[in-house]
């Protein structure tokens, strides 16, 4: 069963388990501005703010999930509407996988789903580099999702490749790497000692592929719920 099939399934039982499918509960998902997701961050080479994602932000009864999309736009519907659809593009997986955030925050499942904003991006890369040292030693790191602040960081301290999906950044030697393509991946898994991923890859439809063997560490906000679900090892130090 793929990731997402499970992820359906206990998303359902989520709902029934408390008592919250013969109650109308409206998911409410709306598309973050770059200044509502990240603030005002001094560096401006993140993704958020370039344009080249967006944070679509879902509330559950007060419980707010968010989780990242390149196919950003509102939703209103009730937890099984969200939990019954069909998953076969990014934006209606980004739509199941915020709300599914925001559902198990409500329950109290998880935390940290919120992005983190304003001068955190940094002090997150320089608090992985020491998360990477206590828990993985001095592995040969390959980052699949180019996270702008991670990569300087890791790169001043471990072996490093990085592969991004984003055609702007493909090609381009950031922090002494070059930003390699996904058909580098398997290829760069194989290499590595530790596969850090972003969580996007449960919106991207690719994560599936990137549950090896190897160990994998994955970061950010739209993995928060996912990671319980499937037995993921995340981090996040700096959500809410």
């Amino acid at each position: 069963m793929d990731a997402f099939s499970r992820m359906k399934t206990k998303f359902l039982d989520l709902i029934e388990e408390n008592q919250l499918g013969a109650v109308s509960i409206r998911v409410r998902v709306r598309d973050l501005t770059p200044e509502d997701a990240i603030g005002n961050p001094e560096d401006r080479d993140y993704p958020l703010v370039k344009g080249r994602e967006r944070l679509l932000d879902a509330e559950i009864l007060g419980s707010r999930g968010q989780a990242f999309t390149d196919t950003p736009g509102n939703y209103s519907g009730t937890l099984k509407d969200v939990a019954l659809q069909q998953l076969t593009d990014n934006r209606s997986r980004a739509v199941f996988i915020a709300a599914l955030n925001a559902l198990m925050r409500h329950l109290g499942l998880i935390e940290k789903t919120i992005h983190c904003k304003d001068d955190s991006p940094p002090l997150c890369a320089l608090d992985l580099v020491k998360h990477v040292q206590e828990n993985f030693g001095s592995p040969r790191v390959a980052m699949i999702g180019f996270q702008p602040r991670m990569a300087q960081a890791l790169a001043k301290t471990f072996p490093l490749r990085v592969m991004d999906l984003d055609e702007d950044n493909i090609g381009q030697t950031k922090f002494g790497v070059l930003i390699q393509g996904p058909e580098q991946t398997q290829k760069n898994i194989a290499w590595c000692d530790l596969a850090l991923v972003t969580g996007s890859t449960v919106v991207n439809g690719t994560v599936d592929e990137l549950l090896t063997s190897k160990p994998t560490l994955f970061f950010g906000v739209s993995i928060a719920g996912p990671a319980v679900l499937l037995g993921l090892n995340r981090y996040c130090p700096y959500g809410s």
